[in-house]
């Protein structure tokens, strides 16, 4: 079999005309964005001149970033150092061929279903590191079905290693493209797309989350993975309109598997176009250039304050010791090691030194809210909220199913207008811009109206010359933004390092849980504080891992102890004790700070 067919190419009505393929189903085009006889990043390689491959390695998974050294040409006159940094799905577009080399067990484990491991991401990141050092613009190609969702890639720190992608594309001293040429989906792809400039081809596609998974988290089903893509919006076409992406390499002839030369050409052509207008940009305009690229990104809707005093109140979820005996119950389904069920009650104060997390079987008693951070960590009375934030809510920009219903039932359930919150205070007399996170209000996800307040947070704290103080939990990118809240994370990024390059710490506690999308942004930055017996804290959930690799996870996977255990986490405290602990680091900060000055 020399050729591969998707079931629509079959039919005697199909063309591989524009019009023909616009009549596809949303979840037909998704299919055909992968299509495995698309050309893949090594065969784009060929339109540029001296390629020459970089920092390979034989670390699992690492083939599937590839990085090289080239030169793009336009004419004998114009010519480009180039980094490129693609992703290479699978070990070629020649189906043929990739169907012999399948047989191989071992050709299978080593492209690992074209999902980058934690060795791939170092393979990029030294990659980014080496196109600063030699002035090489730098140019990622997008083709992955995402990041690897396995216990071996968290043991490998796959979050941190995703969002340092991202860091230092956000501070990188060189020009930065990306370029979507066949499926780019969540993590993998995001770590890459935080660029100056994002282009897709034309019939690629853009997501946060797969149909099928999409489907099956909605529906409890894969089978309306076509409703799934339809609201989804993740073609290159609805990329553009959502302002995404930056503009579309149209394949002219047809679609890039089945016209191959003309897709590599015209590739070419708007490589010449982007790199030509980007190699313009003076040095020292590049960041500021790239702060008023990602301040544009995103969507989000304004409400009044009487709409927000119709629905605020304080609410925490904080269990207050009981005042007249010593115990709790216990919570249900309690079973210890031996599969007994217990049902005696606990210690308060047992508990409230473990943070409300059961020593037996591992149950997290309570997840607090955003109030209870505010109380426990900050001077009493010191919050006051941001207005300029204040009235920031969530936009529903794709018609989601009941999203707006699910914004509203979130809001009277935690008396607050949208998952985050920014605001003035001190910490034990220090002044901070201190930011704080529901988990509660859809489970903390990652939204766009996130990423906008973030971005006025880290204004206002270079504006006021202070520290920049995070609370991290959820579980994740908000899938019913599709990739509109995932793109908010480069944005997160850029903001966070533009605090940092006034000269101010960033500090952010991670508590339980801190996933997907949280992780990888902000979880990632700044001065990590762990909060103690936290869990849930990585990329991939646990049912993630588990439902992928068909066997259970570790005892204490993904625990703050577990990561400690890996080398991840330096500091760690209660929440009760997280006010002095970021105390003692922002007294750290400005002694070193008047140390500086004076010495000047």
């Amino acid at each position: 079999m020399k050729h591969f067919y998707l079931p629509f190419e079959k039919k005697e009505d199909f063309s591989y005309s524009h019009e023909s393929i616009e009549q596809l189903t949303e979840y037909e085009k998704y299919q055909l964005s992968f299509h495995p006889e698309r050309p893949k990043h090594l065969d784009y390689l060929t339109v540029f001149d001296e390629a020459e491959e970089c920092l390979q390695n034989d670390l699992h998974g690492s083939c599937i970033i590839q990085t090289h050294r080239a030169v793009l040409r336009n004419g004998e006159n114009s010519w480009w150092p180039v980094m490129l940094i693609g992703q290479q799905s699978g070990p070629t577009s020649d189906f043929a061929l990739m169907r012999k080399l399948m047989r191989n067990p071992d050709e299978i484990t080593k492209w690992n279903q074209g999902m980058p491991t934690p060795a791939a991401f170092e393979k990029a990141i030294k990659a980014i590191e080496l196109a600063e050092q030699e002035n090489r613009i730098i140019i990622t190609v997008i083709d992955t079905a995402g990041a690897d969702p396995t216990e071996q890639s968290e043991g490998g720190g796959i979050a941190w290693k995703i969002g340092r992608c991202m860091q230092l594309l956000a501070e990188a001293t060189v020009p930065t493209i990306s370029v979507i040429i066949n499926r780019g989906c969540s993590g993998g792809a995001i770590a890459l797309t935080g660029c100056d400039v994002v282009l897709a081809m034309e019939y690629s596609t853009y997501m946060v989350i797969s149909p099928e998974a999409c489907s099956s988290i909605l529906f409890r089903t894969r089978e309306k993975a076509n409703f799934a893509a339809e609201i989804s919006q993740i073609t290159a076409k609805e990329g553009l309109k959502n302002g995404i992406i930056d503009d579309i390499i149209v394949e002219h002839d047809g679609p890039a598997h089945h016209f191959p030369e003309s897709a590599l050409q015209s590739f070419k052509s708007s490589m010449v176009q982007w790199i030509d207008k980007l190699s313009k940009i003076p040095a020292a305009e590049l960041f500021s250039q790239r702060m008023a690229r990602w301040e544009k990104i995103g969507q989000w809707d304004t409400i009044t304050e009487e709409e927000i005093t119709s629905f605020e109140k304080p609410v925490s979820y904080f269990i207050p010791k009981p005042k007249k005996i010593l115990f709790v119950a216990r919570h249900k389904n309690c079973i210890d090691n031996a599969g007994k069920k217990l049902l005696d009650p606990i210690l308060y104060s047992k508990l409230f030194a473990d943070n409300f997390t059961c020593e037996i079987c591992g149950h997290r008693y309570v997840r607090l809210t955003a109030h209870d951070y505010i109380d426990l960590v900050l001077d009493k009375g010191s919050f006051t909220e941001h207005q300029n934030t204040r009235y920031i809510v969530d936009r529903d920009i794709l018609n989601f199913p009941d999203y707006q219903k699910k914004i509203s039932e979130a809001q009277q359930k935690t008396g607050a207008a949208a998952s985050f919150i920014t605001g003035d205070a001190t910490i034990e007399g220090h002044p901070v811009v201190f930011c704080a996170t529901n988990f509660n209000f859809l489970g903390g996800s990652f939204s766009m109206s996130t990423a906008e307040k973030i971005w006025q947070a880290s204004k206002t704290a270079i504006e006021r010359g202070v520290p920049l103080v995070i609370q991290a939990t959820g579980g994740g990118a908000r899938m019913h933004e599709g990739c509109s809240s995932m793109v908010g994370l480069p944005k997160l990024h850029v903001a966070i390092s533009s605090v940092e390059k006034a000269g101010l710490p960033v500090i952010t506690i991670i508590t339980d849980p801190t996933l997907g999308g949280v992780a990888i942004g902000i979880g990632s930055r700044g001065i990590k504080l762990f909060e103690h017996n936290a869990g849930n804290i990585g990329f991939s959930g646990k049912r993630v891992i588990e439902q992928y690799t068909g066997k259970p996870t570790t005892k204490d996977f993904q625990t703050t102890w577990w990561l400690q255990q890996k080398g991840f986490v330096e500091r760690t405290a209660l929440p009760s004790n997280m006010q002095h602990a970021i105390s003692e680091i922002l007294s750290k900060y400005n002694s070193e700070n008047n140390q500086q000055e004076e010495s000047l």
